[in-house]
């Protein structure tokens, strides 16, 4: 309300100001005046004029008042060049910060809850690169500077920078105002001031800042290189280091383009999701499931059967699901589509060469434009004390390490509650291990909401997991041969025995031993990356898990294409990569999946929204596959359809997610959803009734009650 207020206070004052401006005809003649009037003053009372003259010039910018050209001219008549040029210049800079500061206080929060996370990407954006933009706007006067305080004002940049790149983009301008008014009366009219020339002049000043900016890089690359002798001409236009998704992905487009392309691929084909992720773990979540609906079966009317499992036969399957899926990621595939494929392992040797050491037991050197980093992540261990000594399996180990077993381990210790745990521990206790789950923070699924991971941990808890939260690891051993973990809960130490553990707290970036660090290329969490995947060198370039900041197979292929085009074409067009929307699914059972903003993490943020739930118990198809729990909650702009965030729990949440993925991309809101045919019965009618909830909830009583009184009257 406050801010309102003086908002008001601000455009009366604005207003009143051109009501008397609107009656004063100013001109070249009405500045001569007033100029001589101020002239016989000055001279008996030069600072009370050069200070008045100061005051009036810093309210005329801060009130974004249309005269500050007739009083730059003014200046120069009354002060001469010198004096002129430093009043204007300081007064324009703080009486334009004044106004920047306004923007900023009255209009911000209000344009930041319109653009709502939109507003993130700009601010990034000005975080980074606003003064750069400041500075070049304020050498062009074409622009009007009134606009330029008002905008800069809803952007993330400093205050005292602000001041500062005005104070000197404006000189250039200021002193040619200035010194025509040293001039004032031969000067007939503006155009005598502000010439087309001139004015080409200033466009090419504003265009100053870019070349530069374009020169530094060139600069900069080549100081990046300066140690490094460049080939005179290369082996390959591409390099691909890695043949999981991101790799896979990259060197198809290199392919497709018709570049000469190399993939090395030190294992197997297909990384990480094909061998040791996403496609075992789905199919074991698949036979689990349905060991789990032969309990079940008198839900849907049929006589309950205890499932006999044979575990070999299960990871049998788990197996032949890999070798089924196998070929769309084979060298072979990849050969037809014209990518020499390379088994053994690459290393940089210099930013153009790569020494590839091949499993046959040979060494061949490559030199190549560019390069791609596409090494993927391992699981990390936690370094707890013993657990060499008591054996780990992890999410990569397990597949093989299990595959000849008659029955899945009796005991299973499950160390971590992320996605990848959650679905392990399921999976493993509907398979028959007695399972414990053992996380250290307050919740499993701690990246989801509150009633995300309450639902999940009742569903884990309801086929058998022991869900332990809170609990520290602190070390493991063996004893008299029982294999044990220690824990810590509330200050209380206890063992925990078991036959198989899982390590399941994460994984961390393959970057060791490719030559990275020889280098110079930066890396922490992951590989350094801009937002273009240019490491240092900008021909070599990351994309997948090693890059971050996703760790999920469709987000590897989505950098994939960013990284393979700008390392191709980006001498000539580079793209920044996009990450505005962006799914992913836990397929636990009830899934989960979610795209954009959380309840939590808007609240964290302070984004303004509205949250809309529907409960899938109340779904008819839900009702009729008996898979009745679960909901979809949306999160949207206030009073507004516009989607901020999807989480969705319940069958098939990976699949019914992808609507909102679709809408959130290309920003369709809730009622277009709503005004979508969904087919009857489905679970994706689950969307559509979101849809409703939210649209109920926004309809105006006033308008109910009107049409009430018209069908009344229609009623006679």
């Amino acid at each position: 309300m406050k801010k309102i207020v003086i908002l008001l206070a601000f455009l009366a004052a604005t207003i009143s100001a051109f009501m008397v401006l609107r009656h004063q005809q100013i001109d070249l003649d009405t500045i001569r005046a007033y100029v001589a009037a101020l002239a016989e003053w000055r001279a008996s009372n030069a600072v009370l004029v050069a200070v008045g003259f100061f005051g009036a010039y810093v309210l005329v910018t801060a009130l974004s008042l249309p005269v500050a050209t007739w009083m730059t001219l003014a200046a120069g008549a009354l002060f001469g060049f010198w004096q002129g040029v430093l009043i204007v210049s300081f007064a324009s800079s703080l009486g334009a910060t004044l106004a920047f500061l306004a923007a900023r206080y009255l209009l911000r929060d209000w344009v930041q809850q319109r653009l709502g996370t939109k507003s993130q990407t700009l601010d990034e954006g000005f975080a980074r690169d606003g003064a750069f933009y400041l500075f070049t706007l304020r050498l062009i006067p074409i622009v009007p500077f009134f606009a330029v305080n008002l905008l800069m004002g809803l952007t993330p940049i400093r205050a005292p920078t602000f001041y500062l790149v005005s104070q000197a983009g404006m000189l250039a301008g200021t002193a040619v105002y200035v010194n025509a008014g040293t001039q004032l009366a031969g000067i007939e009219t503006l155009s005598g001031i502000v010439s087309p020339p001139l004015l080409f002049s200033f466009a090419l000043l504003g265009l100053f800042p870019w070349i530069a900016r374009m020169v530094l890089n060139v600069l900069r690359r080549r100081q990046v290189y300066a140690r490094w002798k460049k080939p005179s001409r290369f082996d390959r236009n591409l390099i691909v280091i890695g043949g999981g998704a991101a790799g896979l992905v990259s060197a198809y487009i290199a392919a497709a383009t018709k570049a000469k392309v190399t993939l090395v691929e030190g294992h197997k084909m297909g990384g990480d999701c094909l061998n040791y992720g996403c496609v075992p773990s789905k199919a074991l979540i698949k036979s689990a499931k349905l060991a789990y609906q032969m309990r079940k079966a008198d839900h849907y009317g049929l006589e309950p059967v205890k499932p006999q499992i044979p575990f070999a036969k299960v990871m049998g399957r788990v197996h032949q699901v890999i070798a089924d899926i196998e070929p769309h990621d084979s060298v072979e595939r990849y050969t037809d589509l014209g990518v020499e494929v390379l088994q053994g392992y690459a290393r940089l040797i210099d930013p153009w060469t790569v020494e590839v050491k091949l499993n046959d037991g040979g060494v061949q050197r490559l030199t190549t434009r560019a390069i791609i980093i596409a090494t993927g992540a391992a699981p990390f261990v936690p370094p707890l004390p013993g657990i060499d000594e008591v054996g780990y399996l992890t999410s990569d180990t397990l597949w093989d390490r299990l595959k000849d077993r008659d029955t899945a381990p009796k005991r299973l210790v499950v160390l971590g509650g992320g996605p990848i745990g959650s679905e392990l521990a399921q999976s493993f206790a509907r398979l028959s291990s007695s399972v414990t789950q053992i996380e250290m923070a307050p919740r499993i699924m701690i990246r989801e909401d509150e009633d995300v991971s309450a639902l999940v941990k009742t569903s884990l808890e309801a086929d058998g997991v022991k869900v332990l939260t809170g609990h520290k690891a602190l070390s493991c051993g063996v004893t008299d041969g029982e294999k044990w973990i220690e824990v810590e809960h509330e200050g209380e130490k206890h063992r925990i025995g078991f036959d198989e553990m899982i390590a399941a707290v994460g994984r961390a970036p393959r970057l060791k031993g490719f030559g990275l660090e020889e280098l110079g290329i930066k890396t922490g969490r992951v590989v350094e990356t801009n937002e273009y995947l240019e490491t240092l060198y900008p021909n070599i370039l990351a994309a997948g898990d090693v890059a971050g900041p996703y760790q999920f197979t469709h987000t590897a292929g989505h950098q994939a294409w960013f990284a393979a085009v700008n390392a191709l074409f980006g001498d000539f067009k580079r793209f920044k990569a996009d990450y505005r929307v962006i799914p992913w699914a836990t397929f636990t059972d009830p899934e989960v999946a979610r795209v954009g903003l959380s309840e939590a993490e808007a609240k964290e943020k302070n984004v303004p929204h509205e949250v809309t739930r529907y409960g899938i118990d109340d779904l008819d198809r839900a009702i009729a596959d008996g898979s009745a729990h679960g909901f979809v909650k949306v999160l949207t702009v206030p009073g507004k359809d516009r989607i901020l965030g999807v989480t969705i729990v319940g069958e098939h949440a990976g699949d019914l997610i992808a609507e909102f993925v679709l809408a959130m991309k290309h920003g369709l809101g809730l009622n277009k959803i709503l005004g979508t045919i969904h087919i009857y019965p489905t679970l994706a009618e689950a969307n559509k009734y979101a849809a409703g909830e939210w649209r109920r909830a926004h309809v105006s009583p006033r308008a109910l009650s009107l049409l009430a009184r018209f069908h009344a009257w229609r009623r006679g």
